[in-house]
């Protein structure tokens, strides 16, 4: 069967005197962005007005991009960042590891939280995973938009010819990913509005990694291999990594659910 259509897409929006904007980097701070709005919203809604939104914005940025940065370096390609370490400087060659992300938006989180007059440093990442989940789903449109983290070769009639990597029919998985994101950022938008600012703490951030780890390992299957030695394992590297995140999870739900349901500030 032939795919539905062959993708060719420029990943520069705009070349201005030598400077180029990529639709990656667009959409990457978008997810940012929005981020920012919906929990702006969020503490006006539950009358928060101790938090600095713009140094948290920092913070979540200088952690998510250093800790997926990192773990792209130095899990996905270790032979040759670690031969050329200079080369890990280099962000706008790309390589960002979702995983990574999540581990230095958690340590950037608790860097800001831990001089705030906060009942639980849960209580910020419960907000926060709203829009991650959001985010993540804006960001695996700019990986389709680049033809990156392509899927397995399929027959199926979906399948997307990507022109920059090859002729073969393949996997959308990028916007299998989104789809997944986008169900989780409205489960959890759903979660949140049921309860508001009784919401368990720790429910929200379990759902969120449960629930995205957990449609991380499944569509791995569809995926072509990231990282170069790991071609024949039967699981792969980001199924590995995804195993401890939902376990994590299931781990934070059930905490949540045996906890007492406290707002900020109680």
């Amino acid at each position: 069967m032939s795919a539905i259509f062959h993708w060719q897409f420029d990943p520069i929006l705009v070349s201005i005197g030598g400077i180029s904007v990529h639709w990656y980097g667009v959409l990457f701070a978008t997810a940012f962005m929005s981020g920012y709005w919906i929990v702006q919203r969020i503490c006006r809604d539950e009358g928060q007005t101790q938090l600095d939104l713009d140094n948290l914005l920092f913070y979540i940025m200088g952690g998510t991009i250093l800790g997926a940065r990192l773990a792209h370096c130095l899990i996905y390609d270790p032979e040759f960042y670690l031969t050329h370490p200079l080369n890990i400087l280099k962000i706008w060659e790309g390589g960002l590891a979702s995983h990574g992300g999540a581990v230095g938006l958690l340590l950037g989180l608790w860097l800001y939280a831990r001089a705030l007059p906060l009942p639980s440093l849960l209580w910020l990442t419960d907000r926060i995973a709203i829009p991650s989940a959001l985010g993540g789903m804006l960001v695996r449109c700019a990986n389709f938009l680049n033809s990156e983290i392509v899927g397995n070769p399929t027959n199926g009639s979906w399948g997307v010819v990507f022109e920059a990597v090859d002729e073969l029919p393949r996997h959308p998985v990028q916007l299998y990913e989104a789809a997944a994101y986008l169900l989780i950022f409205l489960s959890l938008l759903a979660v949140y509005r049921r309860y508001g600012k009784n919401t368990p703490h720790g429910l929200l951030t379990g759902i969120f990694f449960a629930s995205v780890f957990a449609a991380r390992f499944v569509l791995e299957y569809f995926k072509t291999p990231q990282a170069a030695y790991e071609e024949g394992f039967s699981i792969s590297v980001g199924q590995w990594l995804s195993v401890p995140f939902c376990v994590a999870g299931l781990g934070l739900i059930a905490y949540a659910l045996r906890s007492p349901r406290q707002a900020l500030g109680k």
